[in-house]
């Protein structure tokens, strides 16, 4: 299953990019995941819902045709580990591509949430967008390990 986390921003702290791209490194074949940067717009005089509107533009425009979209939200559905470990082994059945994506500091554009199939919730807290990409990465690690049956994960 080719997974891709697509995130607003693109200037994260060194620490933010060292564990993401450390995380998304353990992953196992099959799976394979990428980090996708969208640029973040600027937040001037016509307001954030211009913003998200164009941040939104682009993140669609990153999609591609055959991935299924996964928005990734407060509001969306929280699951456990083991219920995200469940649901991306379903996935990865019927779904090769799956498009993960972290919204800007204002959220997801309305077009971008219509394109999207499921919306999860890594936390009911708000999180910090360079958190949140830390965050998603070290849960699919541990779900995958899940799968596996190593320890890593323990209940």
């Amino acid at each position: 299953m080719r997974l891709r986390i697509i995130a607003v921003g693109t200037r994260q702290p060194d620490w933010v990019d060292a564990a993401t791209q450390e995380y998304l490194r353990r992953l196992r074949a099959p799976w394979r995941c990428e980090l996708v940067e969208i640029d973040a717009a600027t937040r001037g005089t016509r307001g954030a819902e211009d913003a998200v509107r164009r941040e939104g533009e682009r993140v669609l425009a990153a999609l591609r045709d055959r991935e299924r979209v996964v928005l990734l939200d407060e509001t969306g559905k929280a699951l456990s580990t083991r219920e995200l470990a469940t649901r991306l082994d379903a996935l990865s059945g019927g779904s090769p591509d799956l498009a993960l994506l972290i919204g800007g500091p204002d959220g997801h554009a309305p077009a971008v949430r219509a394109r999207a199939a499921e919306s999860w919730s890594l936390s009911r807290l708000t999180l910090p967008h360079g958190l949140a990409r830390v965050l998603l990465a070290e849960q699919l690690y541990r779900a995958q390990t899940v799968l596996l049956g190593h320890p890593y994960h323990r209940d």
